[in-house]
């Protein structure tokens, strides 16, 4: 394990002790931190009867853990957590340490999970009923706040009997939370961070998922439907990167992915009509042309600019018998 410097110490208790005598109002309401074994992905998700809740209580890091800090939030436990993880403590001893430091632990709530699959929470005394937690195999459920003491517990259940990728279970999570009755205030904002099993060294190009609901009537649902686009996205982005090494046989099967996904975006059709005009298959490309100009016919005045940035052939021929089938 790596030394703690006094330094980083410090700088824990200073983190605590500065503002320690007013805590924020307790914003924050239900959430899960989990681990997904076979991949590695860490990852958070929240819901709350408050605006912008992804902005204070998720944190992840590749490689590293996951942190959900709310209740009376102190926004502290999430890099703080987070750094004492990187540095070789295991979540429950991160947590620990923390807690022992924080003047106002009564009325704060936090979980983490660290990339071994150790997860742990803290719920204060002072916290607001129904609050409570339920740490399983590679993740932990909190809420407080709720309409009913189950709620934590559905979450739980949902997450562990839910099949699919970790993002999946955690919005299944969510919904099970929902469905106990959830927040006793109501709904208004929801996240999601999902993150990959290792750590490239930059943060960015790391993250699966990140994605803020900050202001609606029904955030889950909502938060799960950006997910979809959000998958449908990610197959057209690995396809752009398999056409970058002209691998386009591969990349025609993530377009194909995204457009199964997510059928009625036009950019999902598009783009595939592009790579299989450009590799000689024109005749398929042509029903997909001609949707994607139904929608809008500014698709056509895309396809024609593409020939100058590289990205379609320099073919009058090819141009005129495409762009046909907009009239």
């Amino acid at each position: 394990m790596k030394k703690i410097s006094c330094v980083f110490i410090v700088s824990i208790l200073a983190a605590f002790s500065f503002g320690a005598e007013k805590p924020l109002r307790p914003v924050h309401t239900y959430s899960i931190v989990a681990l997904d074994k076979a991949t590695g992905q860490l990852g958070a998700a929240v819901q709350s009867h408050w605006f912008s809740v992804g902005a204070l209580v998720p944190w992840v890091e590749a490689g590293v853990g996951a942190v959900a800090t709310q209740s009376f939030v102190e926004p502290s436990y999430g890099p703080l957590g987070l750094e004492l993880m990187k540095v070789g403590k295991r979540a429950d001893d991160a947590l620990a340490t923390l807690v022992r430091a924080d003047k106002n632990e009564a009325v704060r709530q936090v979980a983490m999970v660290d990339a071994r699959g150790i997860a742990a929470a803290h719920t204060g005394g002072s916290c607001i009923d129904e609050a409570g937690h339920v740490v399983g195999d590679g993740f932990s459920c909190q809420a407080n706040m709720m309409l009913k003491p189950t709620v934590w517990k559905a979450m739980a259940q949902a997450f562990e009997t839910t099949k699919g990728e970790l993002a999946d279970r955690l919005i299944a999570a969510l919904e099970a939370a929902e469905r106990e009755g959830g927040d006793v205030r109501g709904r208004q904002s929801a996240a999601i961070i999902v993150v990959k099993g290792k750590s490239s060294g930059v943060w960015w190009r790391d993250r699966v998922y990140d994605l803020r609901i900050e202001d609606h009537p029904a955030p889950v649902p909502e938060l799960k439907r950006l997910l979809k686009l959000n998958k449908a996205y990610n197959h057209m982005n690995q396809g752009d990167e398999y056409m970058t090494e002209n691998r386009t046989a591969e990349a025609m099967k993530e377009y194909t992915k995204g457009m199964e996904i997510y059928p009625d975006n036009p950019e999902m059709i598009f783009w595939p009509a592009v790579t299989l005009a450009s590799t000689g298959k024109v005749e398929d490309s042509l029903p997909l042309f001609k949707k994607v100009f139904a929608v809008d016919p500014n698709w056509a005045l895309l396809l024609q600019r593409l020939p100058k940035a590289g990205q379609f052939p320099k073919d009058e021929k090819l141009m005129k018998r495409i762009l046909m089938v907009a009239k």
